[in-house]
């Protein structure tokens, strides 16, 4: 088996609780001064709006989640081989929990961390 390459995506989605949400997005726009746009939400049906903020390099994604009740933060990762990056992570205890949020693309995964930080685990194309 090869030993795949992990490396860092570029989008960070911020799960926010629909109460706190208008508050977050004008943080972002209002206070920080960032680029703000809403962005199309019909890809994730768990999410009922969406704006994406320049952050640096970055994308970070204010995602309102209207049954939540705290915000959650989830992060990008690459692989180049999601066979094998599967593999190894089973070999950590790290499992795929692609229930979080379902996906349209064959070649990722939903997985969490030992903290239960999630991250979406992509093959580079």
């Amino acid at each position: 088996m090869n030993q795949p390459v992990f490396t860092a995506g570029l989008n960070i989605a911020m799960k926010i609780p629909k109460a706190q949400y208008e508050a977050t997005v004008a943080f972002y726009r209002d206070v920080l001064g960032f680029d703000v746009k809403e962005e199309d939400v019909s890809y994730a049906p768990t999410v009922s709006r969406t704006h994406s903020v320049r952050f640096g390099p970055n994308t970070l994604w204010l995602d309102c989640v209207d049954n939540y009740s705290q915000p959650d933060l989830w992060l990008q990762l690459h692989t180049d081989d999601l066979d094998a990056a599967s593999a190894t992570l089973a070999a950590a205890g790290i499992r795929p929990c692609d229930e979080v949020e379902p996906l349209d693309e064959s070649r990722t995964h939903w997985i969490k961390n030992p903290a239960g930080v999630v991250h979406l685990l992509a093959e580079a194309r």
